[in-house]
C-alpha cells in the first residue's frame, strides 16, 4: 500500500510544531531524561547491598551515641581512634536520639552508606547505651548491613532498661518514642531477641550501672557478653563513664582490631587499662 506525501509514516514526531515550539519541546525532553537519570542513580545508590565484610580488613568506626544523642561522650574515644589510623564518624541521630529507634537505625544506615561510597572497605560499629539497641535495629534493617566487620556496645540495654518501663508507666506523655521502645518486652525488642549469626560482636557492661537496670540487659543471646569487673575486680565504672574508662577503652580498641575478640581475662587487667589510657 502507498501512502501519500504527508500522511502520518513519513512525518516526524514533532514535525507539525512550529520551529520554536519544537525546540522548547526538545529541551524538556532533554531535561526529563537527565532528571530520569538521576533518580535511577539515586535509586540504586540507595538500595544498593554491599558485599560482605572482609574480617582481616578494618575500616572506619560508626559511633553511635546513646538517649538523647549527646554526640560529646565519644569525642575522646573518636580522637583515640583517629590516632590509632582509623577513620571515626559519630552518627547523627534524628529527633535528638530520643525518637523512633527503627528511624535512628536509619540513619546509621545513611553514615554507612556514605562511607562506602566514599571507599571504605567495611565499618566496624560502635553504640553506647541506647545507641547499641538503634545498632541492632541497624543488623536488622539497615541495607548496607553486611558491610559491617565488628560490633562493640557498651552498657547497652539490648534487653530492656526497667527505667524506660518505669518513665513509661508513671508520665506515658513524658516518655518519648524510644524510650517507650526500650521497655522489657516491647515490641521491638521482642523481635530482635539475639544477636545476628556470624557477627563478632563484644558487648561491655559494668556491674555498677545505675542508668541501665538490671545492668545484664547488655547480655543478648549471640554476642561476647564482658562485664567489666570480671576483668578488673577493683573496677568502679559508673554507665557515664563506659566510654571514657581507660577499661572500657583497651576493650574496645581490642575488639576492633584484626586479632581475636578480647575475653574476661583478668589477668589482661593492667595491659588493658594502659592500652586504653589517653594517648597510650
Amino acid at each position: 500500500m502507498a501512502f501519500r506525501r504527508g500522511s502520518w509514516p513519513e512525518r516526524a514526531p514533532l514535525g507539525g510544531l512550529a520551529p520554536r515550539r519544537r525546540v522548547f519541546v526538545l529541551a524538556l525532553l532533554a531535561v526529563a531524561a537527565v532528571v530520569a537519570v538521576l533518580v535511577g542513580v539515586g535509586v540504586a545508590q540507595e538500595y544498593r547491598v554491599p558485599p560482605r565484610a572482609d574480617p582481616d580488613v578494618p575500616g572506619a568506626v560508626v559511633l553511635v551515641p546513646g538517649y538523647g544523642g549527646n554526640r560529646a561522650a565519644f569525642i575522646g574515644l573518636t580522637e583515640r581512634l583517629r590516632t590509632e589510623g582509623r577513620r571515626a564518624v559519630i552518627v547523627e541521630l534524628p529527633s535528638g536520639g530520643t525518637g523512633d529507634l527503627v528511624a535512628q537505625g536509619a540513619a546509621i544506615d545513611d553514615t554507612v552508606r556514605g562511607l562506602l561510597d566514599d571507599g571504605e572497605p567495611s565499618v566496624d560499629v560502635v553504640g553506647y547505651s541506647a545507641g547499641g539497641v538503634a545498632t541492632r535495629v541497624y543488623l536488622d534493617r539497615g541495607r548496607t548491613a553486611p558491610a559491617v566487620r565488628r560490633v562493640v556496645t557498651l552498657g547497652s540495654p539490648l534487653r530492656g532498661a526497667e527505667l524506660a518501663a518505669a518513665g513509661g508507666a508513671l508520665v506515658p506523655g513524658a516518655c518519648p518514642r524510644a524510650c517507650q521502645q526500650l521497655a522489657p518486652g516491647s515490641a521491638l525488642l521482642s523481635g530482635l531477641a539475639t544477636a545476628p549469626p556470624d557477627l563478632p560482636w563484644v558487648s561491655l557492661w559494668t556491674a555498677d550501672d545505675e542508668t541501665v537496670t538490671p545492668p545484664e540487659s547488655a547480655e543478648l543471646p549471640g554476642t561476647d557478653a564482658i562485664r567489666l569487673q570480671d576483668v578488673c575486680s577493683d573496677a568502679t565504672i559508673v554507665h557515664s563513664r563506659l566510654p571514657s574508662d581507660p577499661l572500657a577503652v583497651g576493650l574496645v580498641l581490642r575488639a576492633l582490631g584484626t586479632g581475636p575478640l578480647p575475653t574476661a581475662d583478668p589477668d589482661q587487667c593492667d595491659a588493658l587499662r594502659s592500652e586504653g589510657e589517653s594517648g597510650a
